[in-house]
C-alpha cells in the first residue's frame, strides 16, 4: 500500500492523534466534461477531551476496510498562533485551550472546505510542547473520506455546514479524567498536579457550556467505549454513500465512440501538435516498435525521442527580448524564457522514460511525480500518489507556474485525464499545461481529453489509430480484467524501459 500524505514530524511533539491515514488509491472525483461530479465524504465527530473521538476514527477506517484513501485531521492543528504573553500561560497551565475563541475556526473551515472540494490544503501544524503553531504548515491533498474530530468539532455553525455526517462521542466524565491524565503525561510532558488544575478551571466547564450542548447537532450518538454495534452502522452507511457516488470512466475514455455525447471529434480536430514524420523520426520509431530491439538500444532511443519531442514542447513557454554582450563587445537581443516558475511532473511509471530528455532540455527545474495504477476489479484509474514541486502545492504560486506532464503513451487517456485534473485541482491554469508524450490513439480517449480541457497543449511524436479491446489473465470476453491496447504500439514502455 502506497502513502499519498506523509505523518507530522515527530521532533514537533504532536499528539498521535494528529496522523493522516490512507488507504487504496482514490478513483476518479469528476466525470468525462472534466467538470467534478463529487466532493470528499466529510464526517465531523465531536466529544469531550479524553472520549475516544480518535479512537472512534480509527475504527471507522478499520471497519471500512479496503476504501479509498482517508485523512483524520484534528481540531488541534489549528490553535491560534500566540502572543509570548499567552505562551507564558501556556507553559503555566493557565491558558484556556478548552474555548471556543483558541482555535482558528475561520481557517479550520477554509482548509476542510479546500480538501472537500477536492482541492489541495496547507494545514498548519502545532506543537503541544512549545504550545506553539509551526511557521511550515502541511500539505494535504487527495482524501476520498475526511474525518475531522475535535471538542468543539459540532460547535461551528461553518463547519457543521460542511459534513455529511456529524457524530458526538459520549463517555462517563471519571473516564474521560482518566484517559486525559495518561495522554498528557505520557504525550505532553505535564504533570499531574497542572493537568488536574487545568481540568478544573477549563476543561470540564468548557465541556459543559460548548461541548455537550453541541451534542444536539448530532446525526449519531457513539459510546465511547463497547462500540462495535455503532461502528458497524456507521461505516455500512460510509459505504453505501460512497457507491452512490462512483462512476464508472474508463470505457467512456477507451471507447469514445459508443457514447454519443462524447464524440464527433477527430484528432485533426482538436489543436494536437504531431512532430513532422521526418525519416529520422520514422528510423527511431521502427527501433522502438521492434521486438527484438535490446535493452540498451532501445534506452538509447528512448531518450533520443524525449528530447526531439521536449524540444519541440517549449514552443509552448512564454519568452521575452532580451539583450546580451557578445565576446566581441556587440550587442545581441535574442530571447530569454519569461516564465515565472516551470516544472515537470512525470506519471509513473512509463512517464520516466521522458525524464533524461526533459532534462537536458531543462536541466534546472524541479520535478515531481504522480502514481496512476488500474483498479483490478474494474480497471478504473486510482491515484495511489502525489509528489508535486512546491510551486505546484501553493495557490499563491500554482497559478504562474508551466508544467510539463510527461507520460509515454495516451491510449484510453485515464491516468492523463486524472493527472489533469489533479493539476487544475492545484490552481495550475489549462493553458499552462504542456502534455509531452510519445504515442496517442487517435480511437481511444485523445478525444474526450481535449474536448474537456481544450486549453492544453499536447505534443507527440506519433499517432496510431487502433484501440483494442482484450481481457487480461481471462481466455473469452468477461473474464479476467478488461484491457485496451494501441496497434501496433510500443508494448509496455515502463517494463522495457527499466526492466
Amino acid at each position: 500500500m502506497l502513502k499519498m500524505f506523509t505523518s507530522p514530524r515527530p521532533e514537533l511533539g504532536q499528539a498521535k492523534k494528529n496522523t493522516v491515514l490512507v488507504s487504496h488509491g482514490r478513483p476518479p472525483w469528476y466525470g468525462e466534461d472534466g467538470h467534478r461530479i463529487s466532493d470528499s465524504y466529510v464526517i465531523g465527530i465531536a466529544g469531550g477531551s479524553g472520549s475516544g473521538k480518535t479512537h472512534v476514527a480509527r475504527q471507522i477506517v478499520k471497519a471500512l476496510g479496503s476504501i479509498p484513501s482517508v485523512v483524520i485531521l484534528s481540531q488541534d492543528s489549528f490553535y491560534k498562533k500566540h502572543t509570548p504573553e499567552q505562551l507564558v500561560l501556556a507553559h503555566a497551565s493557565a491558558f484556556d485551550f478548552d474555548h471556543p475563541d483558541s482555535i482558528d475556526m475561520p481557517l479550520f473551515a477554509e482548509c476542510l472546505s479546500q480538501l472537500k472540494s477536492c482541492q489541495q490544503a496547507n494545514i498548519p501544524v502545532y506543537s503541544f510542547k512549545t504550545h506553539q503553531r509551526e511557521d511550515e504548515g502541511r500539505y494535504l491533498y487527495g482524501a476520498t473520506i475526511i474525518i475531522t474530530e475535535g471538542i468543539m468539532a459540532l460547535q461551528d455553525p461553518g463547519l457543521r455546514e460542511l459534513y455529511d455526517l456529524k457524530l458526538f462521542v459520549q463517555c462517563d466524565s471519571d473516564l474521560m479524567l482518566a484517559r486525559r491524565l495518561k495522554r498528557d503525561v505520557a504525550e505532553r510532558g505535564r504533570t499531574v498536579n497542572g493537568i488536574l488544575e487545568q481540568y478544573l478551571r477549563y476543561v470540564k466547564p468548557a465541556y459543559d457550556n460548548f461541548v455537550l450542548p453541541s451534542q444536539r447537532h448530532a446525526d449519531i450518538i457513539v459510546p465511547g467505549s463497547n462500540n462495535a454495534v455503532a461502528i458497524d452502522i456507521i461505516s455500512t452507511h460510509i459505504r453505501r454513500q460512497l457507491q452512490e457516488r462512483s462512476n464508472s470512466f474508463r470505457p467512456k475514455m477507451a471507447m469514445p465512440h459508443l457514447f454519443p455525447s462524447i464524440s464527433g471529434k477527430t484528432v485533426q480536430d482538436l489543436n494536437l501538435t504531431v512532430l513532422p514524420q521526418t525519416p529520422q523520426l520514422q528510423g527511431i520509431f521502427t527501433i522502438l516498435r521492434s521486438r527484438t530491439t535490446s535493452r540498451q538500444d532501445f534506452i538509447f532511443f528512448v531518450d533520443r525521442l524525449s528530447t526531439v519531442v521536449m524540444e519541440h514542447a517549449l514552443r509552448y513557454l512564454p519568452f521575452a527580448p532580451y539583450t546580451v554582450t557578445t565576446p566581441l563587445e556587440l550587442p545581441f537581443t535574442g530571447k530569454v524564457m519569461d516564465a515565472k516558475y516551470v516544472c515537470g511532473v512525470s506519471i509513473l511509471r512509463s512517464g520516466g522514460a521522458l525524464e533524461r530528455g526533459f532534462r537536458r532540455v531543462l536541466h534546472d527545474v524541479p520535478m515531481g511525480s504522480l502514481l496512476v495504477q488500474s483498479n483490478d476489479h474494474d480497471g478504473e484509474p486510482l491515484l495511489l500518489h502525489v509528489m508535486l514541486p512546491v510551486c505546484l502545492r501553493d495557490r499563491r504560486t500554482s497559478g504562474d507556474a508551466y508544467v510539463f506532464l510527461l507520460d509515454a503513451q495516451i491510449g484510453t487517456g485515464a491516468a492523463a485525464f486524472m493527472a489533469v485534473r489533479i493539476l487544475l485541482d492545484h490552481g495550475v491554469k489549462p493553458e499552462h499545461i504542456i502534455f509531452v508524450t510519445f504515442l496517442v490513439a487517435k480511437g481511444g480517449g485523445i478525444s474526450v481529453l481535449r474536448r474537456a480541457f481544450p486549453q492544453i497543449k499536447i505534443v507527440t511524436a506519433g499517432v496510431d489509430d487502433i484501440m483494442e479491446e482484450g481481457w487480461l489473465d481471462g481466455l473469452e470476453e468477461g473474464e479476467g480484467r478488461q484491457v485496451w491496447a494501441m496497434m501496433p504500439g510500443f508494448g509496455q514502455m515502463g517494463d522495457r524501459y527499466y526492466l
